[in-house]
Formats: C-alpha cells, structure tokens, sequence
C-alpha cells in the first residue's frame, strides 16, 4: 500500500512538472532549472512533515519541515485539480488560435492576389507573394497540422516524452523545370516516401507555448489563491455558529442551557499560543453555560506543546470545561494529556458521567484508545443511569452513534470530521461518517458534528470552514 502511495504521489508530481514547468519554460535556461528543483524539494519537505513527529524529531525541526510541507500538499491537490480543468480548456483554445491565424493568412493571400493581379510578368515570380514564401503554403490544411501536432505534444507529458517537429527540404529533382514538367524519377521517390514531404512548419512553437503559459498560469492563480484564502481562514480563527436542539425530556428549569462545543483544534507545529488564546476569547464572548471539548486538541506531546495549551486555563463557564480524548491524543501521550488539561482547570470524563441542572452528561474515550485497552466504554458511562433525565454525550467520532442510541443518549455532540476540510474531501467524509457535519437525527438520538476548530496537516480550509458552535438546549415542556 505504501509502494501504491509513493508511486501516484510521484506520477501527480512528474504531471506536474510537466504541465507547470517543462512545457512553460525553454530547456537549460534560468527558470526550468529552478522549477525542477523545487519539483523534488518540495515532495520531500511533504514526507518529512509527516514523518518527523511520529518519528519523535525535535520540535523545532518538526516546526521548520511544517509550513512549506503541509502548505505543498494543499497546493498539489489544487494545482492538480485545475490543472486539469486546463486539459479540456487546452485544445479549445489552441482551436481559436489556428482559426485566428488561418483568418489572418487568408487576408494576406487576399492582398497577395491583388498583388499579382499588377503584377509585370517578369521572371521573379509575379504570382508569388511577400507574405507567401516558396515551400511554406499557408491555409486551413496547415492550420489542422499545427494544432494537431500541439495536441501530440501536450499529451507527451503522460508517456514522458516530448513531440519533436521535424522539416525536411526538397531536394533540387523536385523542382519543376522550364517547361513546367516535373522530373519523373524525383516526382515519383518524392509521391513513394511521404517522409520527404516538402519542407513546411509542423508546430508553431510559440503558440505551443503561449497556450502551456496560459492555462498554467490559470492554474497556478486558481490553486496558490485557493490556499492562501484557505490558510488565512485558518489563522483567523473560527466563526461562532448557533444551532437550537429540543429535546423531549429536558425539564423547563434547563431550557436555554448552551453548551459551547469545540473540537480538532490540533495544536501542533504549525497551530500554537496564538491559535489557543483566539479558541479560548473567542468561546468566552459567547457565556456559555458548560463547555465541551470533544477530542483531537493536539497533535504532539505534552513536553512540546504543554506551552501552546496552557491558555486553556482562562475558559469560562458556570458549570464547567469538560474534555474527552481524540484518535490524536492516542498517537501523543493520551494519558499525559488528560492529565495536562486537568491541571488547566477542564474535566476529563473518561467513560464517566456527572448530573448537570436538569440532564446527564457523559463522555466516552475515542475508540482509537483501544489499542491501548482504553476504547469507549458506554456501559460504565450510561449503564446505570435514570433514563428519565435527558442524556447528552460528549464522545470525539460520529461513528459510534448506534452505541448512543442502544444507551437512550438524546444528544450525542461529536468532531473528527472537520466537514471534510479541503473540498471535495467533504464527499470522503460524508462516506466515511454517519454524518459529516451539522445536525441530524438516528431514532431518538439527535447528534451534532462539529467541523472543528483547527486544521490537521495542511493549516487550509476549503468549503469547510472553522466553528465553534453554541448549541443551546430547547425543553419542549417549555
């Protein structure tokens, strides 16, 4: 599997480098050479971006490889993608090309006939015009070579080898003679080997290449401009989103209660203080009543990102910060970890429950803790409970909704998803999860995904954009 990874992560760059760097550039100058470069640099800053912290390098190296890495991999998927948009733009456009310059040569011979038309007669050629050279007929016919040829050429970037024009002369046996008869020998070897065809332009390099700039230009604005809107909605932080849940057994003394639900903040290399100190102001202007830290907070150990989590200690809310681990805080100490932000003032609920005014609130462990014998266990957390009060469960993966529902959980509020991150990885999530994100329904169990708050790997967004969202409970005995 490893192998079939590597090999379509190197035929995407080779595709690459074709379209963006070998057909825009001439050969050994200035610009192919550092494109070229930076078509192996780059990759390679990617695989150590993801390697190097599974691997336990030091953290300031882990932070050097990040940025250029991480950002590499969300401008291949969108270099990529336009790119191939440019693929079906390409030809049209090298058609409207070859028409303009068929109506351009159609208007020259036009003025070359007028020419010849007051013409002398002498013996220099009256019928041939300036802009119609011996051996290089223009028209329609050759207009369909060149963009033929164009075609070959742009398709050489798959099987890796580039389309070489060839032009050969006519020898001096072809020529006609005085009499206007042609030499029977040459005439007739010439019609026998059509590799000797007259000498005529087979491609127009320069429209070759004047359309390769164009659509890879094109690209290269759609693809960098889709992730430097993508990264700036990252480091902005995440928008507050309000979403109203009635449920059936809320008492009227717990309508309007919010919960203020945050996940994937994924401090990391790249997301650190900074990004903690925005969460953490941006959740205490909304006066929640509980807060609910739903899994994956960081992507690293507790000696390296301790510092970037310690803003956490400033939520505020009447009854409490609450947190359950994600699949991330199992590849990163999950222990250390829960035991970290319990000094920063949150309470774990690891497969536990506590009663809040009006329902119970329980939290699982991610089922990614399994591996260490510590995966979710519903019957400790909702086992004995009165199923008389409404329940809402705090647990990081949609996945184990059907769980919730056998337990009589009301509402289950979950992350991991991030909505898909960079669009069409939505469609992934949508396959891969009950639900992607937002609101929906399994029985009598409502659950809601948050898109999260951070971003794992590349610190991009697309079409899924960064919440923190308010949900605020609704008793329909109200």
């Amino acid at each position: 599997m490893v192998v079939v990874v590597l090999a379509l992560f190197g035929g995407v760059h080779r595709y690459l480098w074709c379209r963006l760097v070998r057909d825009t550039t001439a050969g050994g100058g200035v610009p192919r050479r550092i494109g070229t470069a930076a078509a192996f640099v780059l990759p390679l800053l990617s695989l150590g971006a993801l390697v190097s912290g599974r691997a336990g390098a030091p953290f300031p190296l882990q932070q050097a490889l990040a940025w250029p890495g991480y950002l590499w991999l969300a401008a291949v998927l969108y270099l990529t993608l336009a790119l191939l948009v440019g693929e079906v733009v390409r030809p049209v456009l090298r058609r409207v090309l070859a028409r303009r310059a068929d109506r351009t040569a159609g208007r020259a011979r036009s003025g070359g006939d007028g020419a010849r038309e007051a013409g002398t007669g002498d013996g220099n050629h009256p019928d041939r015009s300036p802009a119609e050279p011996a051996g290089e007929p223009a028209g329609p016919a050759a207009g369909s070579r060149s963009t033929a040829a164009e075609g070959a050429a742009g398709a050489a970037c798959t099987s890796g080898s580039l389309a070489v024009a060839t032009t050969t002369d006519a020898p001096a046996s072809e020529a006609p003679d005085a009499s206007g008869a042609s030499d029977i020998s040459g005439a007739t070897a010439t019609s026998l080997l059509p590799s000797r065809a007259p000498r005529r332009p087979v491609v127009d390099p320069s429209r070759r290449l004047f359309v390769s700039r164009v659509v890879g230009g094109a690209a290269a604005a759609a693809g960098l401009g889709t992730i430097g809107l993508g990264t700036h909605g990252v480091l902005r932080g995440p928008r507050v989103k309000r979403v109203t849940v009635p449920l059936a057994k809320l008492p009227r003394s717990a309508h309007g209660f919010r919960i203020a639900v945050v996940s994937d903040i994924h401090l990391g290399p790249i997301l650190g203080r900074a990004h903690t100190r925005r969460i953490v102001d941006t959740i205490n202007r909304t006066g929640p009543d509980l807060i609910a830290v739903v899994g994956d907070l960081v992507d690293g150990t507790v000696a390296d990102l301790g510092p970037a989590a310690e803003p956490l200690a400033g939520l505020r809310a009447g009854h409490g910060s609450f947190f359950v681990t994600g699949n991330h805080e199992y590849y990163s100490g999950a222990a250390q970890w829960v035991d970290q932000v319990r000094e920063l003032g949150l309470h774990p609920l690891e497969n536990a429950r506590v009663e809040i005014d009006g329902f119970d609130l329980a939290g699982v462990n991610d089922v990614a803790g399994e591996i260490e014998g510590q995966g979710p266990d519903f019957a400790r957390a909702l086992g004995d409970r009165d199923r008389a009060r409404a329940a809402v469960l705090l647990a990081h993966q949609p996945v184990v909704i059907h769980d919730a529902v056998a337990h009589g959980v009301d509402l289950q509020l979950s992350g991991h998803t991030h909505g898909g991150q960079l669009w069409p990885g939505n469609f992934i999530a949508d396959l891969a999860n009950p639900t992607g994100a937002g609101l929906d329904r399994y029985g009598d169990t409502q659950l809601y995904v948050s898109r999260g708050a951070g971003a794992w790997g590349p610190p991009v967004r697309v079409g899924a954009p960064s919440d923190i969202t308010v949900v605020e409970l609704a008793s329909l005995r109200a």
